[in-house]
């Protein structure tokens, strides 16, 4: 393999795993409630 080869799949790779945990692994939200209008203060 050549090493711009190495480069575009190190790329590849880093880009799918980006958005992998982008869209599948969020984070959990904050499901503290404060007040009657749940504003979340």
């Amino acid at each position: 393999m050549e090493f711009q080869e190495v480069l575009v799949w190190i790329t590849f790779l880093a880009a799918i795993s980006f958005l992998l945990k982008k869209f599948f692994f969020k984070k959990k939200k904050n499901t503290k409630i404060c007040g009657q209008d749940e504003c979340g203060c």
